[in-house]
């Protein structure tokens, strides 16, 4: 019976236990001060990881990382696997802490680190390595387009792990390429990524820059990206320029005749358009010499350009200025001139005239009226009342005339 009694007794315990913790809802237990603690780890290949265990408090028990194939690397600070690569970084009672160089991907697993207490306390860390993407290649360009001609590039980028993204631009627009082939590399755990991208292309591309540049967590943005210039041909356009002076009869006259096709002008081919070119005229290439011009020589002159691509036109019409002419223009026009300056002096001169007038006119009335009471006066003041106003004179003097 007493069997039974202890185990009621322990069912007893339980329910006391289960009891508490229904009954303390913020009840927390302390974690174990001695349970290792890690973190997990991305490094890309070539790089140097660093792994790091603690512990919160130490027994003095040593701490120990050991690798995927629980090989140990440190057991506390003694190196237990002859590789150069490891090595310690810090080591304390509670900390221990190692470097891994120049990192491969076989190197990415769980590494574990262990405490050795009674019993074993252990905690692990996932390494996780990203293989680097190699420099992208871009193939499918052999030669030069015709202008409306199509071209298909394909970009490839192989070594990285995860895939990694391939964009498209030309220039600095961001082109739309055809969704990514990713294929696994046989023997390994990276991958080999393609991407195409189609365009027809016009004379605006002719040396435009395409370029394929790849996305990756182990790179920079735009740290690897490879670039193909496009040549693109296309028929000249034509534009006919005269020489600077005009072109005036008796004179030396020429016409330049340009293009701005791919490749340059081969060759060049003038004519008259309604008639011959006149036989004084030399054709030099792209120029059309006039030696000494004439007024036969007016008329629409044709310029055709062949770049091996096709042929442009263009056109000029010349029009031979009369030097008699224009010498008489001219003096028709300084004769205008010369007629508008002398009007306004001619205005000038009158109004001087007009005011010189006024002003002797002012200054006469002045001088009469201070004198006029000496007309007829025997004597001075005789005078002086006069100018004053005496008006009875002024009768006296019209009755006397009357």
């Amino acid at each position: 019976m007493a069997f039974p009694s202890f185990t009621s007794g322990l069912w007893s315990v339980s329910l006391f236990t289960v009891l508490m913790a229904s009954t303390t809802p913020s009840l927390e237990f302390d974690v174990n001060p001695l349970q290792p603690m890690t973190s997990d780890e991305t490094v890309a290949v070539g790089g140097t990881v660093t792994l790091t265990c603690r512990v919160a408090e130490s027994d003095d028990s040593s701490l120990q990382w050991s690798n995927t194939v629980q090989q140990t690397l440190y057991f506390g600070a003694k190196r237990a696997l002859r590789d150069s690569r490891i090595n310690l970084h810090h080591s304390t009672s509670t900390e221990l802490s190692i470097t891994i160089a120049n990192v491969q991907l076989s190197d990415e697993g769980e590494y574990t680190c262990s405490i050795f207490t009674m019993p074993v306390l252990t905690a692990t860390a996932t390494v996780t390595v990203l293989g680097v993407p190699g420099q992208p290649q871009i193939t499918g360009y052999e030669d030069a387009i015709p202008e409306g001609g199509k071209v298909t590039l394909t970009c490839t980028s192989t070594g990285s792990k995860p895939p990694a993204s391939l964009r498209w631009f030309k220039g600095d627009l961001l082109m739309q390429g055809r969704p990514e082939v990713v294929e696994p590399e046989p023997g390994t755990s990276t991958y080999r990524v393609t991407s195409e991208l189609s365009l027809e292309v016009g004379r605006d591309d002719d040396n435009a820059l395409i370029t394929c540049a790849v996305d990756h967590p182990s790179l920079n943005p735009g740290e690897k990206r490879s670039e193909q210039q496009l040549r693109v041909l296309f028929t000249p356009v034509v534009d006919i320029q005269p020489e600077s002076n005009l072109p005036r009869e008796g004179e030396r006259f020429y016409l330049q005749c340009r293009g701005n096709g791919n490749p340059s002008p081969q060759s060049y081919a003038w004519e008259r358009k309604d008639g011959e070119i006149p036989s004084l005229t030399k054709v030099d290439g792209a120029y059309l010499v006039f030696e000494m011009l004439n007024k036969s020589d007016n008329g629409v002159y044709l310029c055709q350009i062949d770049n091996g691509v096709g042929k442009s036109q263009g056109e000029y019409t010349l029009q031979v200025q009369d030097p008699t002419a224009m010498s008489t223009s001219s003096g028709v026009d300084h004769a205008v001139i010369g007629g508008v300056v002398a009007v306004i002096v001619f205005i000038l001169l009158c109004l001087l005239i007009v005011l010189g007038r006024y002003l002797i006119r002012h200054k006469g009335t002045y001088l009469t009226h201070e004198a006029k009471g000496s007309d007829d006066a025997p004597d001075a003041d005789t005078a002086i009342i006069n100018a004053e106003g005496g008006h009875s004179g002024a009768e006296d003097k019209k009755e006397y005339f009357i």
